[in-house]
């Protein structure tokens, strides 16, 4: 197996996410706006989802989406579980990878890559072993390997195991198939929900993995 290409793992991968991520949001704008308008009729304000999740190193930073679920609460005061929250525009915002939009300015930021390991909530990064630990040898990305693969639809060792295959192999033609690849699986709209669930179950770490 060839070795991966070292002038694009240390300059040109950030140089393609800032290109590529600028250009996008300039010609999504229009999108953008119209996906933030009906966000506000349908679900309310805030208009976005922030959360923290683990970038590169493990360190936390904030990731931005398209809110796809309501705050609908129990008289307990408490949330109600996603699926009764998640909405049909809601999942149509996830089928077709809209929510995900406003992770291109965490790109140009340079929070995220446009391709590499999904970033995972920050409270998983204890809970990892050393090989899954790997992950974050990379920035995350808006896709990868995982998302081209079965997508939600993996378990987490099966996730894991793709996302180090990845931090071993990545160059720019590995990045342009998966991006190619990415776009067919948007079109497709398959394996979006985990088999049986709305949301991935949580991550409790996994011992018997070295």
């Amino acid at each position: 197996m060839a070795a991966p290409d070292t002038f694009y793992r240390k300059h040109g991968k950030r140089v393609f996410d800032v290109v590529v991520s600028a250009t996008a949001l300039a010609c999504a704008s229009p999108i953008i706006a119209g996906v933030a308008a009906l966000v506000a009729t349908k679900l309310g304000r805030p208009v976005l989802f922030r959360q923290e999740r683990a970038g590169r190193h493990g360190k936390p930073f904030h990731i931005y989406k398209f809110r796809s679920m309501t705050d609908e609460r129990g008289p307990d005061g408490n949330l109600l579980p996603d699926e009764v929250r998640l909405t049909p525009f809601g999942s149509f915002l996830r089928k077709t990878s809209l929510d995900e939009l406003p992770e291109l300015w965490n790109i140009l930021k340079g929070d995220m890559s446009l391709v590499g390991p999904r970033p995972l909530l920050q409270r998983y990064v204890p809970r990892y072993s050393a090989r899954q630990a790997r992950r974050h040898e990379v920035r995350p990305g808006l896709t990868g390997l995982v998302a081209v693969n079965g997508r939600n639809t993996e378990q987490w060792e099966q996730r894991f195991e793709r996302d180090v295959q990845y931090v071993d192999t990545y160059d720019l033609a590995l990045d342009l198939r998966i991006i190619g690849k990415t776009i067919a699986v948007v079109f497709s709209r398959e394996n979006v929900d985990p088999i049986g669930q709305t949301t991935m179950p949580e991550f409790q770490g996994l011992r018997h993995v070295n």
